[in-house]
């Protein structure tokens, strides 16, 4: 089966909302390069962008989290436009409540976490990087 590893663009702040979501996740990070790690004669990088994440990875479950930085001559990634939510399933009430509370810490919440009249536990968020989530528990999926 195929898997699915949503990757987001960050402004200069991808190193500082990854330390976030791995607080709440856990783990540890795959991989971690900088754009001063391929800075050569061919391909010179900006001072200004050497510190900057080219590439970071976390492991989720079966999956990875990966973001990089947007360097500064490719311009800046709009941070309030509708990006595409990354979801997650679940396996318990529980950890659905916990992920809601800790990725939405200082985001603003869309739909509060709660349990429709279907009788799915669900909530959706935009976090402190403006990053957008729905967090999902299906009891009748586990």
């Amino acid at each position: 089966m195929a898997q699915i590893n949503p990757h987001v663009n960050f402004n200069g702040n991808a190193e500082e909302a990854f330390l976030f979501y791995q607080s709440v996740f856990g783990g540890t990070f795959q991989d971690i390069m900088r754009f001063k790690d391929i800075d050569s004669a061919e391909f010179p990088i900006p001072e200004e962008d050497a510190n900057k994440i080219m590439h970071i990875s976390l492991p989720i479950g079966n999956s990875f989290l990966m973001a990089n930085d947007v360097p500064e001559f490719m311009g800046r990634v709009n941070e309030d436009e509708n990006r595409s939510k990354i979801f997650i399933h679940a396996e318990s009430q529980e950890e659905a409540k916990k992920l809601f509370d800790g990725l939405s810490a200082g985001g603003s919440i869309e739909v509060p976490m709660n349990e429709s009249p279907a009788g799915i536990y669900f909530g959706m968020f935009r976090d402190k990087y403006g990053i957008e989530w729905m967090i999902n528990f299906d009891p009748r999926k586990n």
